[in-house]
């Protein structure tokens, strides 16, 4: 898989440009309808996936049968603090019940106490437990300094993960376009970088594509391809 783009082609492609997004909606009083709604945009536009929390797993993979997009579902989402071995049980069902592509969050508490056997293992449960589904892990940069996030970058690399990611939308701040470049630095061209936090328009999508993301997850893609069509026509 490429996970560089070219972004200026990619830009210039409506297509293109549609598949590089994660279609979200991963609040607590997201509702079935909401849900079913989120997937019809998402097939409309032929985005990458839409990305909820792992109950609604089999709705929506039912929903997208035949679409080309993906079911996407967070694992022990928003904290990351749980066991590692729940993690895994909850990545299990989320792809037994048709998940493509798991968005994992780290035990923060033990990146930053500097434990990383602890952290490598958490995200390899969750690996082993995706089977052949993309994984994906949030390593919530809010919260990390340099020197932890180029270690959560390649703890994920070494347990085998397919993106990092830099947050979960619910911490104390979300992308950067100085955290996808540093993300793309540490992975090279092995991993894809999934911005999310907080991209709400086209402009910045574009500028994390320019600083090294290979996806981008938000809530507000519809918005953000309207801005595109009356751009790019």
């Amino acid at each position: 898989m490429n996970y560089v783009l070219d972004v200026e082609q990619t830009v210039s492609d409506k297509a293109a440009f549609a598949r590089l997004f994660d279609h979200t909606l991963l609040k607590a009083d997201a509702t079935p309808a909401q849900v079913e709604a989120l997937c019809r945009e998402a097939a409309a536009y032929g985005f990458a996936s839409v990305c909820v929390n792992s109950s609604y797993a089999a709705l929506v993979s039912k929903l997208l049968a035949g679409t080309g997009v993906a079911t996407c579902c967070v694992v022990g989402f928003p904290l990351g603090a749980m066991s590692a071995s729940a993690k895994a049980l909850e990545t299990e069902e989320a792809v037994a019940n048709g998940a493509g592509e798991i968005d994992m969050v780290i035990h923060l508490g033990m990146l930053k106490y500097g434990w990383p056997e602890a952290v490598r293992e958490d995200i390899a449960a969750v690996v082993g437990a995706a089977g052949p589904a993309i994984v994906k892990v949030i390593i919530e940069t809010c919260y990390l300094n340099e020197e932890e996030k180029i270690s959560a970058c390649r703890l994920a690399q070494e347990a085998g993960a397919h993106y990092v990611k830099t947050s979960t939308g619910f911490g104390s701040g979300g992308a950067t376009v100085e955290d996808i470049a540093l993300m793309r630095r540490c992975v090279g061209d092995t991993m894809g970088v999934k911005a999310s936090g907080g991209i709400r328009d086209l402009d910045t999508a574009i500028a994390m594509l320019r600083a090294g993301a290979s996806r981008i997850g938000a809530s507000a893609t519809v918005a953000i391809m309207e801005q595109y069509m009356e751009r790019m026509g």
